[in-house]
């Protein structure tokens, strides 16, 4: 007897396209996708090519001490942002600084620094993420909202 073969469902899925085409890119309220080009052009001159944008997995427990709001891993061109972000209560404005702050990675150099240490968030970084637009704005609703997403 021949087993059926079915295919792995998003854990998640709620938007009709995110179903049929596996669009991990939209959430219920945001579309990373979207928000990725239209910093690209406004901030990179449409540099940043070939890179996906997604929302990450939710886990079963969140953080006590620490959120991490996303990541960039370079070699694969990937940008994941915590899927907590996609809620009704944060600003446009902030998600759009979080996925900034990762796509700025992609442009600026790490620096060693003494005693070997890898530093990413450089000077030269520093600088330019107070380019954003929202720069103060988006600092001062982290620090007042991070408890949200801590246990």
């Amino acid at each position: 007897m021949a087993t059926k073969k079915t295919k792995r469902k998003l854990a998640h899925s709620r938007l009709p396209m995110q179903r049929q085409l596996n669009l991990q890119h939209e959430g219920k309220y945001f579309d990373l996708r979207s928000l990725f080009d239209r910093l690209n052009h406004k901030y990179f001159r449409g540099r940043l090519r070939g890179y996906k944008v997604m929302w990450g997995r939710r886990r079963k427990h969140r953080p006590k001490d620490y959120f991490t709001f996303g990541t960039i891993q370079e070699e694969d061109r990937l940008i994941r942002i915590n899927p907590l972000l996609d809620q009704p209560f944060v600003p446009l404005w902030f998600l759009q600084y979080v996925l900034y702050h990762e796509m700025l990675h992609s442009v600026v150099p790490d620096e060693i620094a003494s005693g070997g240490r890898r530093r990413v968030h450089t000077d030269e970084f520093n600088r330019r993420e107070r380019k954003f637009q929202s720069y103060q704005r988006a600092r001062r609703w982290e620090e007042e909202n991070l408890a949200r997403f801590l246990r």
